[in-house]
């Protein structure tokens, strides 16, 4: 039988513990599951619920950059945010697919860096880079916000961890 006066301490011990940043099994890190891609999509937060905002490729094309011709074919495409801040909006991944939905390459979208248009969308275009463009049959968008990625518990113990943007896809991801 243990002493009464150990059952006294440890409460005391482990909230100085927990005081001290040394309650590392409190912060978890996990990763919100990706959502279905499509040419228009509703922005979901990391938890899955709307966001009340949609995003749209509006068209797309395959063409070479006009200042680096000599890099061949890029992907280049027009996108539309609808209800998005100009300031803080949603951020949502790009991915040039093939005729089986599979990634040929992605890049993140912000709405930030797009346009304010007088019905209140944000319109924009990118361009990037595949290593087969003559695959690429259509551009999708992926409706994970990536615009809020807070600190993991790796590299902030204290105040990192909770629910993180699913990683952006790689080449040969099935979307």
């Amino acid at each position: 039988m243990l002493p009464a006066r150990v059952f006294a301490v440890a409460p005391l011990a482990l909230v100085i513990l927990a005081l001290s940043g040394c309650s590392s099994w409190v912060c978890t890190d996990t990763t919100a599951e990706r959502g279905k891609a499509g040419v228009r999509v509703q922005v979901v937060d990391t938890d899955g619920q709307p966001l009340r905002v949609t995003a749209e490729v509006v068209d797309w094309r395959l063409e070479p950059h006009p200042q680096t011709p000599s890099e061949g074919d890029l992907v280049f495409f027009h996108y539309r945010f609808d209800a998005a801040s100009k300031i803080s909006g949603p951020a949502v991944d790009a991915c040039a697919v093939d005729k089986e939905r599979v990634a040929l390459g992605c890049q993140t979208v912000y709405s930030s860096q797009g346009w304010p248009r007088p019905d209140g969308a944000i319109t924009g275009e990118n361009w990037f880079g595949v290593e087969d463009p003559e695959q690429v049959a259509e551009v999708l968008l992926i409706p994970n916000d990536q615009s809020y990625d807070r600190r993991t518990c790796e590299t902030d113990i204290k105040d990192g961890g909770g629910i993180h943007p699913p990683e952006q896809p790689s080449r040969g991801d099935q979307l």
